[in-house]
């Protein structure tokens, strides 16, 4: 895979992530809190919510031993990178479409609930962003200013679906 490769498929996968929240009504994450919590005991939210962000770290380990310690050289390489490539996305995305099939729509998610989400996004990006480049040679040592611009870049990527959903009039039907 060729670093220009590798950097268009993590922007793509920031945009998308980054809207995602704004976009959707149901739920990407289990939280706690809000109206579509409210069956259940307490206990089983928390453990609920506790479940899915060590669904979220181990999808973050496995990321990066699986797509980070591949070898994508070309030929039946490529292709078999690739596929574990698609395997990670895949699994990412039934970890963040289980909470809707769990609990369907849910009622209105608070702006909270949306920001926390784009953080869980952030950090699902951010990991594939690290294994493509552990793929691509030696990965380089990061301090705070590169996770804080990193950040405010993903929140820029998401300002779209932030005006969609709360800046765009819309007329009543």
């Amino acid at each position: 895979m060729s670093l220009t490769a590798a950097v268009w498929i993590v922007i793509l996968c920031a945009l998308v992530m980054a809207n995602l929240p704004f976009l959707l009504e149901r739920r990407l994450a289990p939280w706690p809190w809000g109206a579509a919590s409210g069956a259940g005991p307490a206990a089983l939210r928390w453990g609920l919510g506790l479940i899915f962000l060590a669904g979220v770290a181990l999808w973050s380990w496995g990321t990066l031993a699986l797509v980070g310690g591949s070898f994508a050289g070309g030929g039946a390489a490529t292709a078999l990178f690739l596929l574990k490539l698609l395997f990670s996305l895949a699994f990412a995305w039934a970890l963040l479409a289980l909470p809707g099939w769990r609990g369907g729509t849910g009622g209105v998610k608070s702006f909270f609930d949306r920001l926390l989400e784009v953080l869980v996004g952030y950090v699902l990006v951010g990991t594939l962003g690290f294994s493509l480049e552990l793929n691509l040679g030696n990965a380089f040592p990061q301090r705070w200013e590169f996770y804080a611009v990193t950040l405010a870049l993903f929140l820029v990527l998401g300002y779209p679906g932030f005006v969609w959903r709360y800046m765009l009039r819309r007329r009543p039907r």
